[in-house]
């Protein structure tokens, strides 16, 4: 385990999130790109990106399948409000079933819609245009948002000009930017305990956000943890509001 300030209020560790999490304390919300279920791992493998860059034969570690309970009971242990993971559209009901087996409140699967997502080539049927967010509140009380009653549907390339590239599963920048601002208040702490290449990281960072970001790699570690620090480099447009000016009492 090693544990890295990056700046106030940014934190990265290198571990298990299963060793790292109990010890972080309360986090307001988790936002999470897990694993997929393995059978989505295992046909993954040479598929060429519209980026023009190969997959791997096959997505190098294990699936979610044998600690996706272990994720849902620590997040339940640490997490005050949303906890967002996203999943094959095959692992909407496995995710719901252990979060309502661990007594958190299942909302609803938001969608991520891939308009540049490949086509299938074989032509034997329609490609995966889309994955899915399973959502769910595990706070008191109701659950909160900054949406109001719009849709769960998020439209973003999943391979934009400034994607790293690396990481054969990066989420967007922009997609998590989204993600973050509607779930998440100014000044809340977001933990990712599968952190990867450190998209959610940047979009905390951008929205001024506190980030605890775990990953067990120590390859997508140091790419997150570049990631992270150059976007702390750049200026940023997201400051606290101001407290409210008070008219002075006039002297008389």
């Amino acid at each position: 385990m090693s544990k890295e300030i990056l700046a106030d209020g940014v934190e990265i560790w290198l571990g298990d999130f299963r060793d790292e999490m109990p010890q972080i304390g309360y986090v307001d919300h988790v936002i999470t790109d897990p694993p997929y279920e393995q059978i989505s791992h295992d046909a993954s493998g040479s598929i060429r990106r519209s980026d023009g860059v190969d997959n791997p034969v096959a997505i190098p570690f294990a699936g979610i399948d044998n600690y996706r309970a272990d994720a849902v009971a620590i997040t339940r242990a640490r997490c005050l409000g949303w906890a967002l993971y996203f999943c094959t559209t095959e692992g909407v009901a496995l995710w719901r079933d252990e979060i309502e087996r661990h007594g958190l409140k299942y909302k609803t699967p938001c969608i991520w819609v891939k308009p540049d997502a490949m086509p299938k080539f074989n032509g034997q049927g329609p490609s995966h245009g889309h994955e899915c967010i399973v959502s769910a509140w595990c706070g008191p009380g109701y659950s909160v948002w900054n949406g109001g009653g719009r849709r769960g549907t998020f439209i973003h390339n999943c391979n934009p000009p400034n994607r790293h590239g690396i990481h054969p599963t990066e989420k967007p920048v922009s997609l998590m930017t989204e993600l973050v601002q509607l779930f998440t208040n100014p000044g809340q702490i977001v933990c990712d305990p599968f952190m990867g290449s450190g998209s959610t990281g940047i979009a905390c960072v951008r929205t001024g956000r506190k980030f605890i970001g775990i990953e067990l790699n120590p390859e997508y570690y140091a790419i997150a943890k570049a990631r992270i620090l150059d976007e702390l480099s750049r200026p940023t447009f997201f400051q606290e509001y101001p407290e409210r000016m008070k008219q002075a009492k006039l002297g008389l």
